[in-house]
């Protein structure tokens, strides 16, 4: 939408006011938009203050849609103000909410708490009902009106389960069907190779099996979470002879150790309904309870999915290495394989701790992965890692059970080398367009260092936790920094709290075409290569990959389309977790709700000025004391030491506190709990 928004009332211009950014709106309906216009460069900072655009002068403008914003001269508060002058972009369109009556008409009350404005549903279809879900499109919405909204599909009943999930889903712009024309595609793919392996045994032509390196007859195998339905990568294993090339300091034990990742690119070719939809999509989408493919699932948990016992086409990065994880060859390219072995992360260390299946070349593999985790560490990686919780789910989908999730030596041994992968893979690239000028565009996964004036409030926040962040003479904070402050509180009750705190404080890792490098690997080349069935820009970095090795004309119309399409991916990327996080709070509310007047222990995990949140330590469940409900005293907040506290006994909650709580509320549809202190 382009309209151009008249100010309802004449106000003062500041100098070179006006600015384009993304929009920021908050629950309350108040916008804010930075005045950075430029994608800031490595290293570089901004520091200027946020500009407040009231309601009133958001004139139709919504979270994260972007906007053309006049700066005014007068302030609020101590903090600039703007208006909008005409949204340039909308982010979506589309909303998920509830149908409510307002007197003789049906609106919706949207679920997103940043759309501040109910939608009227001038026809409503039959089927369209108060009090129940569906999803509307706005198809006007002129500058002092309400926005005029068409019925998409109607949901379900508001609080059933697969109401619930599918409005999850739909809020952030995913589909669970695939459309018609894409699943005929995959269809199609997927029957011809069903004849071809009646025929001849494999599912893959004779001819295309000669084009490629075959490792059909090395041990290989894939590791997976038990419920895993698609099999993105398989690792192979080969010890080789002992080398007459080692030299002083170096192993005569050498391996060949391949990561073999699903060749996805030769199915999806670009131009095809699939590829159109694989890009829509950007990614799968990962609930408490399902999984939203990018793909068809027979491609996704089929065809392209490296199940045992089966050829599949792949894409591997092959490497010669010895037990400290030297590299002394690599070699890149497609090939055909076929694995040996379905094991699960469980069922891996069971062979790892007491010996089975393919024992010692896991233990192998396990040795080495170690180290290069702890090489990556002296470099100065930074290990976020932190507890994350599963759902054990009834017939209904109602939740019975939340426990942590365990993680193993194999979950980090997979990690590893999938990391060496996409490391190595970026390198290459990139040592291939330095060859080449310059002018090859590859994705890469970029983060950027993080701003310093985040960094000093993480400071303030760490310190107030009894810990101690060092930070540089310039201000920064380097990986090694960070990583030594999680080593410190490794163990701590309020090492959860911290690390989160840091994550907040980083930059976001995002796709681009531009390298920068990633700050939290400690990587100076990095991409995404090895989940081309459940991440698009994989996808696209296999083509890009394949592209040179053929050595085929690089296109420039598909060059300056590449950045679009990083910048699309990191957008769904970021939909998709957001989604995730929906589905994991929805569950936990839910579980809770059924333990109204119960008592648990936890940590405050949050202080403002009208309560303080707690985490139950166990589910992880958050919920919210409200100041006015401690009783014996008038509490109120201290920011600097992130506490409140009791203004005639002194009594203090601090954050990271242990607490003794009651669960007193659960509101299902806002996904927020009400907990009291005991």
């Amino acid at each position: 939408m382009k309209n151009r928004h008249s100010p309802k009332q004449p106000q003062e211009k500041h100098p070179n006011s006006t600015i384009t950014g993304v929009l920021s709106v908050n629950s309350r309906a108040v916008g804010f938009i930075s005045p950075a216009t430029n994608a800031p460069k490595k290293g570089s900072r901004n520091k200027d203050e946020d500009i407040m655009i009231e309601t009133q002068n958001l004139h139709t403008a919504l979270n994260r849609d972007e906007v053309e914003v006049e700066v005014l001269k007068e302030k609020v508060k101590g903090r600039r103000t703007g208006k909008v002058l005409r949204v340039i972009t909308r982010a979506k369109m589309r909303f998920v909410g509830t149908i409510e009556e307002s007197g003789t008409r049906l609106v919706l009350a949207p679920d997103d708490f940043r759309m501040y404005a109910k939608i009227v549903i001038p026809k409503p279809p039959r089927e369209a009902q108060k009090g129940h879900k569906a999803l509307v499109e706005i198809k006007e919405w002129k500058d002092g009106g309400e926005p005029l909204g068409e019925v998409i599909k109607v949901i379900g009943k508001k609080g059933e389960h697969e109401v619930e999930m599918e409005s999850i889903i739909l809020e952030r712009g995913f589909e669970s069907a695939f459309p018609r024309d894409t699943e005929a595609e995959a269809e199609k793919i997927a029957d011809e190779a069903q004849r071809l392996l009646k025929e001849t045994g494999s599912p893959i032509p004779a001819d295309e099996i000669t084009k490629r390196r075959d490792f059909r007859e090395t041990t290989l195998f894939t590791i997976d979470p038990a419920t895993a339905k698609d099999f993105d990568d398989a690792l192979s294993f080969r010890r080789l002879p002992s080398s007459a090339k080692a030299t002083k300091g170096e192993s005569e034990d050498r391996f060949e150790i391949g990561v073999h990742i699903a060749d996805v690119s030769h199915y999806v070719r670009e131009g095809t309904a699939l590829d159109r939809e694989a890009r829509e999509r950007g990614t799968s989408v990962y609930l408490v309870d399902r999984t939203i493919p990018m793909l068809p699932h027979a491609l996704s948990n089929d065809l392209c999915s490296l199940n045992p016992n089966v050829d599949r086409l792949a894409f591997s990065a092959v490497f010669e290495m010895d037990e400290k994880g030297h590299i002394y060859e690599r070699w890149f390219g497609k090939g055909v394989i076929h694995s040996q072995m379905r094991f699960t992360y469980e069922t891996a260390q069971e062979s790892i701790d007491n010996g089975g299946v393919l024992a010692e070349e896991l233990r192998t593999l396990n040795s080495i992965a170690k180290k290069l985790r702890a090489e990556k560490t002296r470099q100065g990686a930074i290990d976020f890692e932190q507890d994350e919780v599963a759902f054990e789910l009834d017939e209904t989908g109602h939740p019975v059970r939340i426990y942590k999730k365990k993680r193993l030596d194999t979950h980090k041994l997979i990690e590893e080398f999938m990391l060496l992968a996409n490391r190595e893979v970026a390198h290459h690239f990139s040592k291939t367009a330095v060859k080449a000028g310059g002018k090859l565009q590859f994705i890469y996964r970029t983060h950027d260092e993080p701003n310093r004036e985040k960094l000093e409030q993480l400071g303030i926040f760490v310190r107030a936790l009894g810990h101690d962040l060092s930070v540089q003479k310039d201000g920064t904070v380097s990986g090694k920094d960070l990583q030594a402050l999680f080593n410190t509180i490794q163990g701590h009750a309020s090492e959860s709290l911290i690390k989160t705190a840091a994550i907040r404080s980083m930059a976001k890792a995002v796709y681009s075409t531009m390298n920068i490098g990633h700050f939290g690997l400690a990587f100076e080349h990095y991409t995404h290569f090895t989940s081309p069935i459940r991440r698009y820009p994989d996808l696209l970095v296999h083509r890009s990959l394949f592209a040179i090795q053929e050595q085929h004309k690089v296109d420039p119309q598909k060059m300056a389309q590449l950045e679009r399409m990083a910048s699309d991916a990191t957008k769904r990327e970021i939909s998709a977790a957001e989604a995730e996080r929906e589905s994991i709070k929805l569950k936990q509310v839910e579980y809770m709700e059924e333990r109204i007047g119960k008592e648990f222990d936890g940590l405050i995990s949050g202080v403002t000025e009208w309560g303080i949140y707690v985490e139950e330590k166990d589910t992880r469940s958050e919920g919210m004391v409200k100041l006015r409900d401690i009783s014996g005293d008038y509490y109120v907040l201290e920011e600097k030491t992130y506490s409140v506290v009791g203004e005639r006994t002194k009594k203090r909650y601090s954050l990271g506190d242990k607490v003794r709580f009651k669960v007193v509320g659960a509101d299902v549809e806002r996904k927020t709990l009400d907990y009291k202190l005991v």
